[in-house]
């Protein structure tokens, strides 16, 4: 994303800023597609930052962002290798090489019913040997209410507080509710606050639960990884490695499925 001097941030900037690894993202998605992908769909886009970031790693690649809102996706990035789809992901038959759902929106489905039509119906979305990849978080407290923050600097120097807010969650149905709130202070000490800036209702599926469906709704294999990546080689190749059986989360996780066609 680019931002311009002397003008304010707004929620989308600071998302972007304070949430997203947009690029980190971008290489992870081309590099667990472990083929020479050239078209990304970015479901539940939002200002389509992965979008933006994915075009920026080969002179053709294209990417399609769909959202619902019309709000941020009139801040997506103005390049024409990204087509901008105002709609409901279950209604936008565009195919990919790779399929993103991002930042956890795959909470956005409360039931199983409602998750798998999404699954099988991004199965048949992407071509041969394309893949789904969504995020989940979870751990000890991950149902627990609470607030963690993070402070950063914007792209003018500005201080930025960002809170997580989980406001309340319960394990019985698995549902939370969160909001983001920022505080942002620039240099000359004008200070905006953006309270419930973003605010979810969602429930959180466990990986057994979503590696169930998945392979349930058709895709070859199933992999999880938690992290982005963990070595570059020379060519500048971004390596990922998924968990083996071995492998331990810390005490909060947040991991990557990705189903397979």
């Amino acid at each position: 994303m680019v931002y311009t001097a002397g003008v304010a941030l707004n929620r989308f900037d600071l998302y972007t800023i304070c949430v997203q690894d947009v690029a980190g993202a971008a290489r992870f998605l081309a590099a667990v597609h472990g083929g020479s992908p050239r078209d990304l769909r970015e479901d539940f886009s939002g200002a389509a930052g992965i979008c933006g970031a994915w075009v920026a790693l080969d002179p053709a690649a294209r990417a399609i962002a769909v959202d619902r809102d019309p709000e941020p996706l009139r801040h997506a990035p103005g390049n024409p290798r990204i087509t901008i789809v105002r709609g409901d992901v279950l209604e936008v038959g565009s195919k990919a090489d790779v399929i993103a759902a991002l930042n956890f929106p795959i909470g956005y489905w409360h039931t199983r019913a409602e998750l798998m039509r999404y699954l099988s119906l991004s199965r048949r979305r992407l071509r041969p040997g394309g893949v789904l990849v969504v995020d989940l978080y979870g751990g000890a407290g991950a149902f627990q209410p609470g607030i963690s923050t993070r402070r950063l600097r914007g792209p003018s120097g500005e201080r930025i507080l960002y809170e997580w807010d989980q406001e309340d969650g319960d394990e019985v149905t698995g549902m939370v509710h969160n909001a983001i709130h920022f505080r942002v202070t620039t240099r000359g000490g004008r200070t905006r606050v953006f309270r419930r800036a973003f605010e979810y209702h969602w429930r959180l599926w466990s990986i057994p639960e979503l590696r169930d469906a998945m392979n349930e709704a058709g895709f070859t294999s199933v992999e999880v990884h938690d992290r982005l990546g963990d070595a570059v080689d020379s060519d500048g190749r971004l390596h990922v490695r998924p968990m083996g059986a071995d492998d331990r989360l810390d005490e909060e996780w947040v991991v990557y499925v990705t189903g397979r066609c």
